[in-house]
């Protein structure tokens, strides 16, 4: 058939085989010899174990406590964790935190100013510290507890005011977030008994609410004390942070009615799903019976829900509607739904009396579904904590949905929130928890369909936190006040409202995701489904902060199609820890002639550590593109020669703020690059999966699910998509639709 369109080409794992790579780099420059070490040292040490002896027996329960050991900036990869300094004093580690420093030494060639590193909890019982403090002397320079101690740039003991963060608001009795360094097993009890017993002394109590998230290290929790006693509160050792709770996102200006458009009459399809097996979740506030969904939407009722809200209605049937149809249109009739969707309505009056009190009810009833239902493909979530994220604290939304993405087996759209109108120095502008989860899709909002797009200006902007910098991911079409986004309108059934907020954005691009699924079933996992969003996003030349990777296609055919010039590869698989593979990258058999595009998309998922916002995915990539198999500077190279393709400067901040490995443990590597044809012999990519845990060498780690997306473009080649399956007649297959959908290019 001379007109068979071009599709996806599949299989491209099997192109993968393992390798065996040398490891890089060379001997270890110390910026300290270790007398200078323990000589700079000694005083820290021994002026933070005076300060922690002199603290009331009250806030260090078992008589244990908290101090903080900052690393010198050479010394944060995972390999140089100072294991057996802390195993040989009885002390561990609890969590991290980043921390700017101007080390005294470098030893390194033009070196920073300042450089980002971290800074460790090391928690133990003071009598472990006090012999840290008084054995100082005999260390053995040669020993490893000596060869730890020159890694050290700082010790010291936190100071309580450093927990606490600004109270927003005037309230004589706020309601704090508490966060304590606690497990939910039996050995960290007496963390959460010892809390309690010390609020006891200052005449508090938790107030009955036994509401509480654990997320790895950390233990979230809600405590309304008087203002004047939040700094006592906070000096509890194992209390982590405190902060004012947020509130939920405020509906009304992110669903707000657009004047000086006139309402029409909706069209919708008279057909069902197109495919009722594909699994979709909606967590929102409701659709009413009356908006006559029923036939593409199960409305679920989540647990200990109260009263349904109509404003809170209002948004969950125009989300609905975004991921149903899309932005409606006068006079057309909406394209029939891909997959039905299970809307959970987890918001009620208590929601919208109290939605600060409520913040934590409404995670539980997301909670509870993920751990009550099977997993769902897709999940779309528009609402969260009005709150900017923060580089030194993960949020109890973002802990806890984070572990549940973990294991790539759903892709999940969050909207990033409508906060972009604020200012920006400040941080108030940033991207909203949950959206900084790493094992989801953080999305934002662009002002038009067609061309000429940018950011609308209420949506939130980046970075997100290191790693997860590049937030959002990227944008979908969210309305702006010169082209609203025109969604159902519960109050008035049959008829289109027009409406702006992030919150349609991000339905709408789970909505391309739905239908890629719809079009190849389960040939594509939603990890594919992923990588291949942020690989067919353009970015306009707009600056990362703003639109992250880029705009997501509203239709899928630029995801799955591609001219006789070009071909777009899909690998899926998982990656074995320590190891290295071998992934080729297919071109013909014949010498490309001019220039050759070769684009990139890795994605993986990963377990996390909130309680190590510095070192919070478990799981990182270095990949090694080798471009010529026949090149090598040295004839008893092993390998070709490498050439640049991912590298730190991808990232849109600059080296002294981004710790200098930071773009490995990045879930999400996206990169173009130029190649002339004569450079290019069996191209390959090495990759290298580097697993860790609490920012130190992990033992026993799992394997982790990845998708590859590769593109090869080359203007001067015709039928290039034929000549590859060529090259490889038993290898790579195109991907065949298993439903035919209609299809825009």
């Amino acid at each position: 058939m001379p007109n068979r369109p071009n599709f996806l080409i599949g299989y491209g794992e099997r192109l993968a085989s393992d390798v065996v790579v040398p490891p890089a780099g060379g001997p270890k420059a110390h910026p300290y010899t270790f007398r200078e070490a323990r000589a700079r040292l000694t005083p820290k040490i021994e002026a933070t174990t005076r300060e922690m002896m002199s603290q009331p027996r009250e806030v260090c329960p078992n008589d244990q406590a908290v101090a903080l050991l900052t690393l010198h900036p050479t010394y944060i990869a995972k390999t140089y964790y100072p294991n057996d300094l802390l195993r040989s004093f009885g002390l561990e580690t609890v969590g991290s935190q980043a921390r700017e420093v101007s080390p005294e030494q470098w030893k390194i060639k033009n070196p920073p100013a300042a450089a980002v590193t971290s800074e460790l909890f090391v928690a133990g019982p003071r009598r472990q510290f006090v012999q840290f403090a008084n054995q100082l002397s005999s260390i053995n320079a040669n020993s490893v507890v000596g060869n730890d101690l020159i890694k050290i740039e700082d010790f010291r003991f936190q100071p309580a005011t450093e927990k606490l963060k600004p109270l927003r608001s005037r309230d004589n009795d706020p309601l704090l977030e508490v966060v304590l360094h606690a497990h939910p097993l039996e050995e960290d009890q007496f963390i959460l008994e010892g809390f309690e017993t010390y609020l006891k002394t200052l005449g508090l109590s938790l107030n009955n609410d036994k509401r509480r998230f654990f997320a790895e290290g950390l233990c979230f929790f809600p405590l309304r004390v008087p203002r004047e006693a939040a700094e006592e509160v906070v000096k509890f050792s194992f209390l982590r942070l405190a902060r004012e709770m947020p509130r939920l996102r405020q509906f009304r200006p992110v669903a707000r009615a657009t004047p000086g458009f006139t309402p029409f009459a909706c069209r919708l399809p008279s057909e069902g799903p197109v495919d009722r097996d594909i699994r979709v979740a909606v967590f929102d506030g409701g659709v009413p019976e009356t908006a006559k969904l029923d036939q593409w939407v199960n409305r679920r009722e989540t647990k200990n829900i109260g009263a349904p809200v109509q404003e809170f209605l209002n948004h969950g049937t125009a989300v609905t509607s975004a991921l149903l149809f899309g932005p409606l249109q006068d006079g057309v009739i909406a394209e029939r739904p891909h997959a039905p969707i299970d809307h959970y309505r987890i918001l009620d009056e208590n929601t919208q009396h109290d939605d600060q009190q409520d913040l934590y009810s409404v995670l539980e009833r997301i909670q509870d579904v993920l751990d009550s239902r099977p997993k769902y493909d897709f999940i779309n979530l528009s609402l969260g904590p009005d709150l900017p994220i923060e580089d030194n604290d993960v949020h109890a939304w973002t802990a806890v949905l984070d572990q549940y993405f973990s294991d790539g087996m759903t892709l999940p759209t969050i909207a990033v929130g409508n906060s972009g109108e604020r200012d920006w120095p400040s941080g108030n502008a940033r991207i909203q928890a949950p959206s900084d989860c790493v094992n989801a899709l953080a999305i934002g909002s662009c002002d038009r369909v067609g061309a000429g797009w940018k950011r609308a200006p209420y949506s939130s902007i980046g970075p997100g936190r290191s790693p997860g910098i590049i937030k959002p991911d990227g944008l979908a079409f969210g309305g702006s006040t010169k082209e609203p986004y025109w969604v159902l309108n519960a109050e008035n059934p049959g008829a289109a409202m027009p409406i702006t907020g992030t919150s349609f954005a991000a339905p709408t691009a789970l909505r391309t995701a739905v239908g890629v699924r719809t079009h190849f079933g389960k040939l594509l996992s939603p990890l594919a489904i992923k990588a291949l969003l942020v690989h067919g996003s353009e970015d306009g030349g707009h600056a990362k902060a703003e639109v992250g990777w880029g705009r997501i296609p509203n239709e899928i055919g630029p995801l799955v199609l591609s001219d006789q010039h070009s071909a777009h590869i899909v690998y899926q698989g998982d990656l074995r820890p320590a190891s290295w593979i071998r992934m080729q990258i297919p071109i013909p058999a014949q010498t490309l002639e001019g220039m050759v595009k070769i684009a990139a998309t890795f994605c993986f998922a990963t377990p996390t550590d909130p309680q190590d916002p510095l070192n919070y995915t478990r799981s990182g990539l270095e990949v090694r593109f080798r471009p010529h198999s026949n090149k090598r500077q040295k004839p008893t190279q092993r390998h070709a020669d490498t050439a640049s393709f991912f590298q730190a400067k991808d990232v849109y901040v600059t080296e002294s703020d981004l710790r200098a490995d930071a773009h490995k443990w990045e879930t999400t590597m996206h990169k173009e690059v130029s190649v002339r044809g004569s450079g290019l012999a069996n191209p390959v990519f090495d990759v290298h999966y580097n697993a860790r845990q609490a920012g130190r060498n992990a033992r026993g780690a799992d394997r982790i699910p990845y998708a590859l997306v590769i593109s090869i473009t080359s203007k001067n080649t015709n039928d290039l998509y034929n000549k590859i399956l060529q090259r490889y007649p038993t290898i790579l297959e195109p991907l065949v639709p298993v439903v035919e959908i209609p299809i825009r290019t």
